[in-house]
């Protein structure tokens, strides 16, 4: 690949991601050496230097991430405020929902739910400090998502459990019961 190519690439690939990406994992996806994407990345980062630009390269260990400059802290944080402040979407209100009742829940599990992408929501609500995004310990590919103690202080309850109708909604429907039974192979009649 084309030293210009894989540079847009990289960039894009840590434009969309919302977490930290090991360059081991960057290599992976363009099909390059790691020492081709840590050169790619010292060149991206040079550039990002040398040019009055809004966005940088953070480094921790082999894990890199792409974030706002330094500079424009001040504005970014008025901005991320304002967003803060307003008022929940009703996709935000459902996801919200779904995370506080049947929490600790995966992204396709909400999906499944709701029936709709979610991951630009549940950006939304992890920006807000309303979701914690923690490691999913059956499979480290994907994470789960709990409400964050934020929420509960927002809230004024010192618990989930203190929640409205918590005992009814907190409970899977029989129909998902069943299919959870089914995806793990076990017979529900029998059980």
């Amino acid at each position: 690949m084309q030293q210009e190519k894989l540079k847009s690439v990289i960039e894009s690939l840590l434009f969309v991601s919302d977490e930290p990406i090991t360059i081991g994992k960057l290599a992976k996806f363009c099909g390059v050496e790691i020492e081709e994407v840590n050169n790619t990345l010292l060149s991206l980062e040079a550039d990002y230097g040398a040019q009055i630009r809004g966005l940088a390269i953070i480094k921790i260990k082999d894990s890199i991430q792409l974030t706002t400059k330094a500079d424009n802290a001040e504005i970014v944080s008025k901005m991320l405020k304002s967003e803060i402040q307003e008022n929940l979407s009703q996709a935000a209100l459902e996801v919200l929902s779904i995370i506080a009742y049947r929490g600790p829940i995966s992204r396709a599990e909400i999906e499944s739910i709701r029936g709709v992408n979610c991951s630009f929501t549940l950006r939304a609500l992890s920006i807000r400090g309303l979701i914690d995004k923690i490691e999913n310990i059956k499979d480290s590919r994907r994470y789960l998502y709990n409400i964050s103690f934020d929420f509960l202080k927002k809230m004024g309850v010192e618990s989930v459990e203190k929640l409205p109708d918590w005992d009814k909604l907190s409970k899977k429907s029989e129909n998902e019961n069943v299919g959870e039974a089914e995806r793990l192979g076990v017979n529900i009649e029998s059980a």
